[in-house]
């Protein structure tokens, strides 16, 4: 029993949309039960309650402040809920943790520090080796194999700091990658890009997409529509919703502004531009 979603695949500017299937009874790689969480005062997030599928690609969405940042916290066990209960591949989030890959919304690196690209993507394998000492041939074989996977094959030994803003982004998600996860957690990954790089992300996260499962905070409510096959909507309560059935009033109720919608290539009305 599955259901189906159009997803799109890039081609320069055009997005074609192809059908694949979800397995919506497979075992649940993120489940939230009548989650709250507060910090110290109202509530940021109240009885939130959902699930989502592996491989599914999900798109977290929301106004400032809604509690988007603080559902990934507790997704990767950072922050330990107030009320119910987060599991994660089947476990507890800190015991899923390494399993799981980030980029947080601020990466607290300095560009300008003297480091290559491949430092920074090994910063990825702290964890996963013996812990002390030179990096093993194995965790740079890694490193070498999560920057080709993210576009920037041989560019290792160039300095972070000589890079643009969606390359630094890419070898971030390549960092992200190099503890090999089955879950993909990034926090606004195309903040304060172009959206013709923007755009180029989403395809890349798409492309991974088709071997992990991906779930990211986005300020851009235009790309919803054409890239991801689920919506999580967050402003203090969170619902889950195929992107299909996101539509400009849902978004307008939850923004408290209006907005209008985009369209899909077949002409499907669905989700929303600012």
């Amino acid at each position: 029993m599955g259901a189906h979603f159009a997803s799109p695949n890039t081609h320069g500017s055009k997005i074609v949309m192809k059908e694949e299937v979800l397995r919506m009874d497979a075992e649940p790689i993120i489940v939230c039960r009548d989650v709250s969480f507060s910090y110290d005062g109202p509530l940021v997030l109240q009885g939130a309650t959902f699930s989502v599928v592996p491989k599914d690609f999900v798109c977290v969405i929301g106004p400032n402040g809604g509690g988007k940042t603080t559902l990934i916290r507790l997704m990767l066990g950072l922050i330990e809920p107030l009320r119910g209960k987060v599991e994660v591949l089947g476990r507890s989030p800190k015991l899923a943790r390494s399993r799981v890959g980030y980029m947080p919304q601020r990466a607290h690196l300095d560009p300008e520090f003297p480091v290559s690209v491949l430092d920074v993507v090994l910063m990825g394998r702290l964890g996963h080796g013996p812990g002390f000492g030179p990096h093993r041939r194995s965790d740079r074989a890694v490193a070498e194999r999560v920057l080709t996977e993210v576009g920037l094959p041989e560019m290792g030994r160039r300095p972070f700091s000589s890079l643009s803003g969606g390359q630094r982004q890419r070898v971030l998600i390549a960092r992200a990658l190099a503890c090999e996860p089955e879950l993909l957690l990034l926090d606004e990954p195309t903040a304060n890009l172009d959206p013709s790089v923007q755009e180029s992300l989403y395809a890349l996260l798409r492309d991974l997409n088709e071997r992990l499962t991906v779930v990211l905070v986005s300020h851009d409510v235009g790309f919803v529509s054409v890239f991801f096959r689920t919506v999580i909507c967050v402003n203090r309560t969170v619902h889950l919703h195929p992107t299909r059935e996101l539509t400009a009033q849902r978004v307008a109720d939850m923004y408290g502004r209006e907005v209008r919608l985009l369209h899909h290539p077949s002409g499907q009305k669905s989700g929303a531009g600012s």
